[in-house]
């Protein structure tokens, strides 16, 4: 019994000591496996990766921020790499270099950013610098503030790194002078918008006054960004700021929930608080399209018989990736890229 014994015990030790030996295997290969085990992981979740934005010149600005989300990129930086698009393309006359001046020749940008953890900077009335999304986002990761404006908003850019431009072209200044012979302030709601075709030209004209941009990006990792960028309305009285860089207003962005953005008449969207309405109203269980035109209706309930004459479009995307708009009256478009698909889209409207 004695030897039985043993020999069971032997048997035994040695299976225990091959399993130990398969088991310090296992752990020597593991953080190879579990690298392998996280590319998969992100490779399927980067077919819910997708970035929209506002107007037919959206299409370009999302190109930019696929070329980062399509490697496994973060949202932020998706956002502001197609930001920086329309704000660079002088034919584009509501953002960035070539933006209409105000009724004094003056160009100034309004932009704001906000990423997936809440961090969120902005720049209003910024003179001279062409990419105020970057200069907002330098607000948020270099300084303790949200906003910076004026003069202390372009000391600040310059001290970055930030070189001067001359922001107003020839062909804005020569616009400007034409406004100046009546000087009839009286913004169009939606002038002549040319839908974008794959292969064409997808700005919507020289005569287009848009005057905003907002982007929402969701990443592989499955965090929300967003950016607004302007050079407001055309001829506006100086110092006006509307409500892109305003956060809650013109953009924002909870990751629990989605984040959402604004376009047209900012002083109706800061009325309302829009894009954090919109955000709430989606925490509540509204699709993204519903609580956009659930936030339109707001601004109809508040004065009508503005609401009848101004545009006012609002753009969501919520953590499912589902995205939707809604905007006063016709003619709002926006434009979405992801893994299938590469389109504008024609927002439904009340009016």
């Amino acid at each position: 019994m004695r030897v039985a014994d043993e020999g069971a015990c032997m048997t035994d030790r040695r299976q225990f000591l091959r399993t130990a030996a398969l088991g310090a295997a296992a752990a020597t290969l593991s953080p190879l496996a579990e690298a392998a085990d996280s590319a998969d992981k992100i490779a399927t979740r980067a077919g819910a990766a997708r970035v929209a934005s506002t107007w037919d010149f959206g299409v370009a600005a999302n190109h930019a921020a696929w070329a980062i989300l399509s490697k496994g990129g973060h949202s932020l930086d998706a956002v502001e790499a197609g930001a920086r698009v329309p704000e660079a393309d002088i034919r584009n006359h509501s953002v960035g270099l070539g933006g209409y001046p105000d009724r004094y020749g003056h160009v100034t940008l309004d932009a704001s950013i906000m990423d997936a953890e809440g961090n969120c900077g902005g720049v209003a009335c910024l003179e001279d610098i062409g990419h105020a999304v970057s200069v907002a986002r330098a607000v948020m990761e270099k300084t303790p503030h949200i906003i910076l404006t004026g003069e202390g908003a372009l000391r600040f850019a310059l001290a970055n790194g930030f070189k001067k431009e001359n922001l107003l072209t020839p062909a804005a200044e020569k616009a400007w002078r034409e406004w100046l012979k009546t000087s009839e302030y009286k913004p169009v709601a939606n002038i002549e918008n040319q839908l974008y075709q794959p292969g064409k030209d997808p700005m919507p004209g020289s005569k287009d006054n848009h005057d905003t941009i907002g982007m929402l990006a969701l990443d592989a990792q499955g965090n929300i960004s967003g950016a607004c960028t302007t050079s407001g309305l055309a001829y506006k009285m100086q110092g006006r700021v509307g409500d892109s860089p305003v956060i809650g207003a013109g953009l924002y962005v909870d990751n629990e929930v989605g984040g959402a953005t604004a376009t047209g008449v900012g002083e109706e969207v800061i009325r309302i608080v829009g894009a954090h309405l919109i955000v709430e109203l989606m925490r509540q269980g509204r699709s993204p399209q519903a609580a956009c035109r659930e936030a339109v209706e707001r601004i109809i309930k508040r004065n009508p018989a503005r609401a009848k004459e101004i545009q006012v479009g609002f753009l969501a995307l919520n953590k499912k990736g589902e995205y939707g708009a809604y905007c006063l009256q016709k003619g709002f478009t926006y434009a979405v890229r992801n893994q299938h698909t590469d389109t504008v889209i024609h927002s439904n409207s009340i009016y």
